[in-house]
């Protein structure tokens, strides 16, 4: 918009965008809640020791499956704006993914899942919700079924959008005084803020950018 004016927006595009911004999380929080609830139930009988045993063990699969999910459908944005501007700069004949750009998006969210990933998990598993082994087995389980549901219908969203949904979910089903609400809503915050913050940031850095170059 700052180079072309409001002309250029692709309005269709940004609907199916904007409305999983909203669906994406409630849906999260909608499968880990019944997910959980299914779950307490089907376990009901079962001795908290064997039940945290399994979780655990479960838990490996589902957070694979979370993670797969992850780069199946987050990695994918990179690749597409990297690849658009390679083929519209003339560097590409035919538009598609090069290999280094899918191997070098792949190694970005790798390292900074590494290297600052761990604040955000913090939040995820302690300060909206203590999570127990069931606990985390469900709310990965239903996140990695919602990113798969979008990925499959070519819908970007938020793996982080997701998993926030799903922990509340999780949470609510076990009490709704179980989960910090406050600490939800300032996330919900940050997520309304992000995108005309990062719109503004990236219109200002085009200007400056045209005085420098």
């Amino acid at each position: 918009m700052a180079k072309a004016g409001f002309g250029v927006v692709i309005v269709r595009g940004w609907v199916k965008v904007g409305s999983f911004i909203f669906i994406a999380p409630l849906l999260g929080m909608v499968l880990g809640n019944l997910l959980m609830i299914f779950t307490t139930w089907l376990l009901r009988k079962q001795p908290l020791r064997q039940i945290n045993l399994w979780s655990r063990r479960l838990q490996l699969v589902s957070a694979a499956l979370y993670s797969l999910g992850h780069g199946g459908n987050d990695a994918q944005k990179t690749m597409g704006i990297i690849a658009g501007l390679i083929y519209t700069s003339g560097h590409m004949k035919t538009f598609h993914i090069p290999l280094w750009v899918v191997l070098s998006a792949y190694t970005a969210i790798a390292l900074g899942t590494l290297s600052g990933g761990w604040r955000v998990i913090k939040t995820m598993g302690q300060k909206i919700v203590r999570l127990r082994p069931i606990d985390g087995f469900c709310a990965e389980t239903a996140s990695a079924i919602s990113i798969f549901m979008a990925t499959h219908l070519g819908i970007p969203v938020s793996t982080t959008h997701v998993i926030t949904g799903a922990v509340t979910g999780v949470g609510a089903a076990r009490s709704v005084s179980s989960v910090k609400w406050q600490v939800t809503l300032r996330i919900v915050w940050a997520w309304v803020l992000t995108i005309p913050m990062s719109a503004l940031i990236a219109a200002a850095l085009y200007r400056v950018s045209l005085l420098v170059f």
